[in-house]
């Protein structure tokens, strides 16, 4: 069976979409790359690192140091799918990030954001 596009989706081409979705907003792109960092568990240097190496999300996600435990708690529909019913691990991550990306641009509080 043939992977997703997304999948093979350069994480790098998608990574300014998530910036510009929230700056059009008046989030920061800190902002994002704290959202991003607190799933993935990347450090500043590494986010940079994937990001300049233009690695795809199976890459990405697979490379990520350690997905944020809090992750479970990411609920809610986006793309119109359910992310808790996905049952594709990699499809859930990439999800799980379209998610906190969306709240960021809606004005979520950070705290709320991080499931703190």
């Amino acid at each position: 069976m043939p992977k997703h596009r997304i999948f093979t989706t350069s994480f790098a081409s998608v990574y300014p979409l998530y910036v510009q979705k929230a700056e059009k907003k008046g989030r920061k792109k800190g902002e994002v790359d704290d959202v991003i960092r607190w799933l993935t568990g990347y450090s500043p240097t590494a986010l940079a690192e994937q990001i300049e190496r233009e690695k795809d999300f199976e890459a990405f996600f697979h490379e990520a140091p350690a997905i944020n435990p809090n992750a479970g708690k990411i609920t809610g529909v986006v793309c119109g799918v359910r992310i808790e019913e996905l049952t594709d691990p990699l499809m859930r991550n990439i999800r799980c990030l379209d998610k906190l990306v969306d709240e960021l641009a809606k004005g979520r509080p950070m705290e709320k954001i991080l499931r703190k």
